[in-house]
Protein backbone atom coordinates (compact mmCIF):
# COMPACT_ATOMS: atom_id res chain seq x y z
CA UNK A 1 0.00 0.00 0.00
CA UNK A 2 1.23 3.34 -1.13
CA UNK A 3 2.01 6.17 1.62
CA UNK A 4 -0.43 8.87 1.54
CA UNK A 5 0.42 12.70 1.62
CA UNK A 6 -0.94 13.03 4.92
CA UNK A 7 1.26 9.91 6.53
CA UNK A 8 4.61 10.42 7.81
CA UNK A 9 7.12 7.56 9.11
CA UNK A 10 9.23 10.00 11.59
CA UNK A 11 12.89 9.62 12.14
CA UNK A 12 13.99 8.55 15.87
CA UNK A 13 12.18 10.36 18.30
CA UNK A 14 11.15 9.52 22.03
CA UNK A 15 7.93 8.56 23.52
CA UNK A 16 6.23 9.95 26.16
CA UNK A 17 2.62 9.72 27.81
CA UNK A 18 2.53 6.24 26.26
CA UNK A 19 -0.64 4.93 26.78
CA UNK A 20 -0.29 1.95 23.82
CA UNK A 21 -1.28 -1.35 25.17
CA UNK A 22 -4.63 0.05 26.87
CA UNK A 23 -6.74 2.62 25.82
CA UNK A 24 -7.35 5.93 28.49
CA UNK A 25 -9.66 8.51 28.91
CA UNK A 26 -8.46 12.07 28.43
CA UNK A 27 -10.62 14.85 29.93
CA UNK A 28 -13.73 12.64 29.74
CA UNK A 29 -13.55 11.85 26.26
CA UNK A 30 -13.40 9.07 24.35
CA UNK A 31 -10.84 5.99 25.39
CA UNK A 32 -7.98 6.06 23.14
CA UNK A 33 -4.28 4.43 22.60
CA UNK A 34 -1.83 7.75 23.07
CA UNK A 35 1.43 8.57 23.08
CA UNK A 36 3.41 11.90 23.16
CA UNK A 37 6.10 11.83 20.38
CA UNK A 38 9.06 14.47 20.97
CA UNK A 39 11.10 14.92 17.95
CA UNK A 40 14.71 16.48 18.21
CA UNK A 41 14.95 20.22 16.48
CA UNK A 42 17.57 18.97 14.81
CA UNK A 43 15.47 16.31 12.70
CA UNK A 44 14.47 18.78 10.23
CA UNK A 45 13.89 15.72 7.76
CA UNK A 46 10.44 14.55 9.84
CA UNK A 47 9.58 18.11 11.15
CA UNK A 48 9.28 18.67 7.15
CA UNK A 49 8.09 15.55 6.39
CA UNK A 50 5.33 16.95 9.01
CA UNK A 51 4.35 20.42 8.10
CA UNK A 52 4.17 18.80 4.84
CA UNK A 53 1.84 16.24 5.84
CA UNK A 54 -0.48 19.20 7.94
CA UNK A 55 -0.52 21.07 4.98
CA UNK A 56 -1.60 17.94 2.60
CA UNK A 57 -4.26 17.90 5.38
CA UNK A 58 -5.89 21.08 5.88
CA UNK A 59 -5.78 20.88 1.70
CA UNK A 60 -7.73 17.45 1.90
CA UNK A 61 -10.06 19.21 4.76
CA UNK A 62 -11.55 22.68 3.62
CA UNK A 63 -14.83 20.96 2.84
CA UNK A 64 -14.43 20.20 6.72
CA UNK A 65 -13.91 24.28 7.24
CA UNK A 66 -16.71 25.40 5.16
CA UNK A 67 -14.98 26.00 1.85
CA UNK A 68 -11.89 27.80 3.34
CA UNK A 69 -8.87 26.98 5.51
CA UNK A 70 -9.79 29.14 8.70
CA UNK A 71 -6.97 31.61 10.11
CA UNK A 72 -7.05 30.30 13.82
CA UNK A 73 -6.29 26.34 13.02
CA UNK A 74 -5.30 24.24 15.79
CA UNK A 75 -2.00 22.42 14.92
CA UNK A 76 -0.61 19.42 16.17
CA UNK A 77 3.51 20.41 15.57
CA UNK A 78 4.19 21.94 18.77
CA UNK A 79 7.90 23.36 20.77
CA UNK A 80 8.66 21.56 23.96
CA UNK A 81 10.97 24.93 24.35
CA UNK A 82 7.71 27.13 24.52
CA UNK A 83 4.77 24.51 25.12
CA UNK A 84 6.33 22.33 27.88
CA UNK A 85 9.11 24.57 29.37
CA UNK A 86 8.73 23.04 32.52
CA UNK A 87 9.74 19.83 31.57
CA UNK A 88 13.49 19.00 30.37
CA UNK A 89 12.69 16.25 28.48
CA UNK A 90 10.95 18.43 25.64
CA UNK A 91 13.69 20.75 25.19
CA UNK A 92 15.02 21.41 22.00
CA UNK A 93 12.63 19.18 20.50
CA UNK A 94 9.19 19.34 18.47
CA UNK A 95 6.39 17.51 19.60
CA UNK A 96 2.90 15.72 18.60
CA UNK A 97 0.16 14.15 20.53
CA UNK A 98 -1.01 11.22 18.42
CA UNK A 99 -3.79 8.80 18.83
CA UNK A 100 -6.33 6.29 17.97
CA UNK A 101 -9.25 4.14 18.59
CA UNK A 102 -7.30 0.69 17.47
CA UNK A 103 -4.46 -0.65 18.91
CA UNK A 104 -1.56 0.49 16.94
CA UNK A 105 1.21 -2.19 16.00
CA UNK A 106 4.29 -2.47 17.92
CA UNK A 107 7.45 -4.16 16.61
CA UNK A 108 11.34 -3.92 17.39
CA UNK A 109 14.01 -3.06 15.12
CA UNK A 110 13.46 -6.40 13.42
CA UNK A 111 10.21 -5.57 12.48
CA UNK A 112 8.67 -8.72 15.05
CA UNK A 113 5.87 -7.53 17.08
CA UNK A 114 6.34 -6.47 20.65
CA UNK A 115 4.84 -8.62 23.07
CA UNK A 116 6.17 -8.13 26.42
CA UNK A 117 4.35 -4.80 27.27
CA UNK A 118 7.04 -3.56 29.94
CA UNK A 119 9.07 -3.66 26.18
CA UNK A 120 7.57 -0.07 25.47
CA UNK A 121 7.18 2.48 27.63
CA UNK A 122 7.55 6.54 28.22
CA UNK A 123 11.01 6.99 27.98
CA UNK A 124 11.73 4.47 25.07
CA UNK A 125 13.10 5.83 21.34
CA UNK A 126 11.60 4.71 18.07
CA UNK A 127 9.95 5.41 14.66
CA UNK A 128 6.39 6.59 14.49
CA UNK A 129 3.73 6.47 11.80
CA UNK A 130 1.29 9.21 11.73
CA UNK A 131 -1.27 10.37 9.93
CA UNK A 132 -2.54 14.15 9.80
CA UNK A 133 -6.09 14.44 9.05
CA UNK A 134 -8.81 17.67 9.44
CA UNK A 135 -11.46 17.96 11.96
CA UNK A 136 -14.48 20.48 12.80
CA UNK A 137 -15.75 19.49 16.44
CA UNK A 138 -18.00 21.71 18.46
CA UNK A 139 -16.37 24.93 16.85
CA UNK A 140 -12.98 23.99 16.94
CA UNK A 141 -11.47 23.18 13.69
CA UNK A 142 -7.73 22.04 13.12
CA UNK A 143 -5.21 19.20 12.23
CA UNK A 144 -5.28 16.20 14.35
CA UNK A 145 -2.60 13.57 14.59
CA UNK A 146 -3.88 9.62 14.28
CA UNK A 147 -1.32 7.12 15.60
CA UNK A 148 -0.67 4.11 13.26
CA UNK A 149 2.04 1.99 14.19
CA UNK A 150 5.10 2.03 16.39
CA UNK A 151 8.82 0.53 16.22
CA UNK A 152 10.85 0.51 19.06
CA UNK A 153 14.87 1.01 17.86
CA UNK A 154 16.35 1.06 21.41
CA UNK A 155 15.75 1.92 25.44
CA UNK A 156 15.82 4.96 27.40
CA UNK A 157 15.32 6.16 30.74
CA UNK A 158 11.68 5.85 31.64
CA UNK A 159 9.84 8.67 31.91
CA UNK A 160 7.26 9.30 34.85
CA UNK A 161 9.66 9.97 37.99
CA UNK A 162 9.00 6.01 38.88
CA UNK A 163 12.44 3.13 39.43
CA UNK A 164 11.91 -0.16 38.74
CA UNK A 165 11.99 -2.57 41.10
CA UNK A 166 15.53 -3.53 40.28
CA UNK A 167 16.67 -0.49 40.88
CA UNK A 168 14.77 0.37 44.18
CA UNK A 169 16.21 -3.09 45.78
CA UNK A 170 19.13 -3.20 44.02
CA UNK A 171 22.06 -4.24 46.71
CA UNK A 172 19.27 -6.44 48.74
CA UNK A 173 20.40 -9.53 49.53
CA UNK A 174 23.32 -9.66 46.94
CA UNK A 175 25.67 -12.32 48.24
CA UNK A 176 22.76 -14.57 49.88
CA UNK A 177 23.27 -12.04 52.89
CA UNK A 178 20.62 -11.43 55.12
CA UNK A 179 19.17 -7.81 54.41
CA UNK A 180 18.44 -6.70 58.44
CA UNK A 181 21.90 -7.93 59.39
Amino acid sequence: MEKRKTQVITGEVRFSYAHVWEPSSINGGDEKYSVSIIIPKSDTKTIKAINNAIEAAKQEGIAKFGGKIPANLKLPLRDGDTDREDDENYANSYFVNANCKTAPGIVDKSRQPIIDKTEFYSGCYGHASISFYAFNSNGNKGIACGLNNLMKTRDGEPLGGRNTAEVDFAGMYDDDDDFLN
